[in-house]
């Protein structure tokens, strides 16, 4: 199968638009497509055969002339291209531009969303976990723009408070170290022991496992 060319978009694109009323043109000055209905005002479709930072940025350009600017694109089947998808329609929201997709094997076209102005939903839980994490956070140990293995999270500081206690003190109580090492919830997590750091002795007690003093000596030599 031969790559898709943005001249295989047109076609499709046209004769959605004209069923719908509109009197279709290509290339008018910058525009790929400009469509035209009455007295409302123009629609301005860009077409590339994947999305881009050029094709974002020529959509908002079109912005300066009318509101109703789409970008269009061939539409892929695999699971990663959906989820690709599904994140550029987020920023196209974000941006006021609309998301068409042509089908090219039988010029099926799909709006996935219209132009016009986006308000975010905000998600609370979101940002109390955030300010959570950032006001539990001792420090600041990581390097912005680093991966997201091996961070340093407060879970893991915490983590690592307890480990300490064990080494120092040996096996003990929940309840002990909880109130050493000020983690309120130190024996769910040394019970439910994420990382393989601890090892269950007796009934509420718990000692530092071969790879818990393995893993805080690799972290304290940070």
């Amino acid at each position: 199968m031969s790559k898709a060319r943005e001249t295989d978009l047109y076609g499709p694109v046209k004769t959605f638009l004209e069923r719908q009323g509109y009197e279709v043109k290509s290339e008018i000055l910058q525009a790929d497509v400009v469509a035209c209905r009455g007295e409302e005002d123009p629609v301005i479709v860009e077409l590339k055969t994947g999305f881009s930072l050029s094709l974002l940025q020529q959509g908002v350009a079109r912005l300066s002339i009318t509101d109703a600017v789409y970008v269009a694109v061939p539409r892929q089947t695999s699971r990663v291209a959906y989820k690709a998808l599904q994140e550029n329609i987020k920023i196209c929201r974000r941006l006021g531009l609309g998301v068409l997709t042509v089908r090219l094997d039988d010029g099926l076209v799909e709006v996935h969303c219209d132009p016009g102005p986006y308000a975010p939903r905000k998600y609370k839980p979101r940002k109390t976990k955030l300010l959570r994490e950032f006001a539990r956070r001792e420090g600041d140990p990581n390097k912005g723009g680093a991966t997201r293995e091996g961070l340093v999270t407060a879970y893991r500081q915490d983590v690592v408070k307890i480990a300490g206690y064990l080494a120092e003190n040996g096996p003990s109580k929940g309840a002990v170290v909880a109130k050493a090492v000020g983690v309120k919830v130190a024996t769910r997590m040394m019970a439910q022991d994420h990382y393989g750091w601890f090892e269950k002795i007796e009934k509420g007690i718990y000692g530092l496992s071969p790879n818990g003093a393995a893993g805080l000596k690799d972290f304290l030599a940070r």
